[in-house]
């Protein structure tokens, strides 16, 4: 029987790296994407010299043009790649008052953190849906259970990424495929060097910590993974509040006023 096979995005640091280690441990082959191909190449080989057998696909994308998701999907089904898992990975956030934010940053935003796992679960999910088996890994965020002022449109993307998969969750799970929304709160990545170490609240966990987080999740078939019982308390926690009482703390914690 051949290995099932992983597309991680964002495969060149962090949570993504982590992801692509831990999957080629329990057999998984792979396709890494991200923009850095030195960094893919290097795990790439990393990994195949840890693992007999593994096969690493390598793709050096930009996910934030409009036209890579498609043309990769197409490309993966030419070279008869089916994919079981994708770890929509790739994403990136920028700490500081939307008025005074660059317009071209946050429209790379919303394009990488909301277009990009729609347009690869439109992508890929037909096929996990004929086979029944499969499913998907969204990288959300513990941002995306209250507003965020001061990172206004990163909060409001993993918004968008938590609500999109639970309700493709609910649409597929009938048909043995999953769809998970992992939620970290602050990890030990370098989301921070580009996003402000002012985006960071609380301790910060490590990417191993976050990946069995969202692989516990996926295996056991549920929607949303909170990593962390400080980060799943505080997240639940404004269930209880008014949503203009959240946004003024978040604002507060944040330094957005």
């Amino acid at each position: 029987m051949s290995r099932p096979v992983a597309l991680v995005t964002g495969a060149s640091a962090g949570i993504g790296v982590e992801f692509a280690r831990e999957l080629a441990a329990r057999g998984y082959d792979l396709v890494l994407v991200a923009r850095r191909r030195d960094r893919l190449d290097a795990l790439a080989a990393e990994l195949s010299a840890a693992h007999a057998g593994l096969n690493v696909h390598v793709v050096a994308a930009d996910l934030a043009a409009a036209d890579t998701a498609p043309r990769l999907a197409s490309d993966l089904a030419g070279d008869g790649i089916a994919v079981d898992l994708l770890v929509n990975n790739a994403g990136f956030g920028a700490h500081g008052a939307f008025l005074a934010s660059d317009p071209a940053n946050a429209a790379n935003m919303i394009a990488l953190n909301v277009a990009t796992p729609v347009a690869l679960a439109r992508a890929f999910v037909p096929g996990m849906v004929e086979r029944r088996r499969g499913g998907i890994i969204n990288v959300a965020s513990t941002a995306a259970f209250q507003p965020l002022p001061g990172m206004a449109v990163y909060g409001a993307t993993k918004a968008f990424v938590l609500s999109f998969s639970e309700a493709l969750h609910e649409e597929v799970r009938r048909s043995g495929v999953t769809v998970t929304a992992l939620c970290p709160g602050a990890t030990e990545t370098e989301f921070f060097d580009i996003a402000g170490e002012r985006a960071a609240i609380g301790r910060k966990r490590s990417v191993h910590d976050v990946v069995r987080t969202g692989l516990r999740a996926f295996e056991g078939k549920r929607a949303v993974a909170i990593d962390g019982p400080a980060n799943a308390m505080l997240a639940e926690s404004v269930r209880f509040m008014p949503r203009s009482i959240v946004a003024r703390l978040s604002a507060v914690v944040m330094g957005a006023h």
